[in-house]
């Protein structure tokens, strides 16, 4: 085995997504399920995401869901990729991870983004905006202060205060630069734009500030990788995501997982065409022999810590055996 990728932690960021003909509840128990899996093959982390008001995503309360994958596995950490902080009240996001922290000691995470909501319709159903996200860091120092026990108001956070649950910025945009100057771990993607993911991770580190959270730089790199008995096999993992991604950008609602078969007998325009042949393009996706190529050369760019698979597709068998040959990479 490549020693990069031996030294390296591997985790999996599962997004509920649902699927056509079944229903959001499978899709959570799926999610339940799969985090048993990755448990069982060694992942390191299994986090979950928080989407409100898209068809294809059941994954709205990532707390909640957290707190059943906790309960349902015992190993591995389970956290959060992420809560969109701009969405909540700071005091209340530590509250609610100072309950997980107490009911799992030492196998929370406390992943953390900025963005809002999908649609203007969502984000008025939350009431924010967009410029709420640039509200980001502030919110950011309040949820911190809460666990430190330094919030002005006199108020006690319970049962957070004086509780360890990492913290992880999700860094898009400028996200690279709040984690820097906060002092702490960092998650980044896409694999597919290895250029501005390498910037990212530079400034990253050129701006870190040592912390009470964390005294170096902690890169985690997030992407879809996919791997299968052929390349062909493999590819046609990513069919069902990179269209629903495609449909999602000319039709403005991100459907549930069709199918591949469905995807590939379909007609696009000319502009859906194009998005999906992009959408199928950049991924880490292949033989075992071929990913784990790919994986060194983009450890031996980045020096990653970490890397956070997202892998989505609508077959569920054939996505946990990709995830059981990507074990077999990291675990030969």
């Amino acid at each position: 085995m490549n020693a990069l990728i031996a030294r390296t932690r591997f985790s999996v960021l599962d997004r509920s997504r649902t699927r056509e003909g079944h229903s959001p509840a499978e899709a959570l128990r799926d999610t339940v399920a799969l985090a048993r899996e990755v448990e069982a093959l060694g992942y390191h982390r299994f986090w979950v995401s928080e989407h409100h008001g898209v068809p294809g995503v059941a994954g709205s309360a990532p707390t909640v869901l957290a707190a059943a994958v906790a309960a349902a596995t015992r190993t591995v950490r389970v956290g959060t990729g992420g809560v969109m902080l701009p969405n909540h009240r700071p005091l209340v996001v530590a509250e609610q991870f100072g309950v997980l922290e107490s009911l799992f000691p030492g196998r929370i995470d406390m992943g953390l983004g900025r963005s809002v909501g999908f649609t203007d319709g969502v984000r008025r159903a939350l009431g924010r905006d967009k410029d709420d996200a640039e509200d980001f860091a502030a919110q950011l120092d309040e949820l911190l202060g809460w666990f430190e026990g330094t919030s002005p108001t006199g108020v006690r956070a319970r049962p957070s205060e004086g509780l360890r649950v990492p913290p992880f910025v999700l860094a898009m945009g400028e996200g690279a630069d709040i984690a820097a100057r906060a002092g702490l771990p960092m998650v980044i993607g896409d694999l597919r734009d290895r250029e501005r993911m390498l910037r990212g991770v530079d400034r990253y580190r050129d701006r870190f500030r040592p912390s009470p959270w964390a005294t170096e730089p902690y890169v985690v790199i997030s992407g879809t990788v996919a791997v299968a008995d052929t390349a062909e096999a493999a590819r046609r993992l990513l069919v069902p995501e990179a269209w629903s991604m495609a449909y999602a950008r000319t039709h403005g609602t991100f459907p549930p997982l069709p199918p591949a078969g469905t995807v590939e007998g379909r007609e696009m325009t000319a502009k859906e065409r194009g998005l999906y042949e992009s959408g199928l393009g950049g991924h880490l996706a292949g033989t075992a022999e071929l990913v784990a190529d790919a994986l060194a050369a983009v450890l031996k760019e980045t020096a990653a810590d970490e890397v956070l698979v997202t892998t989505s597709t609508y077959d569920r068998s054939a996505l946990l055996d990709s995830y059981r040959r990507l074990a077999a990479i990291l675990n030969p």
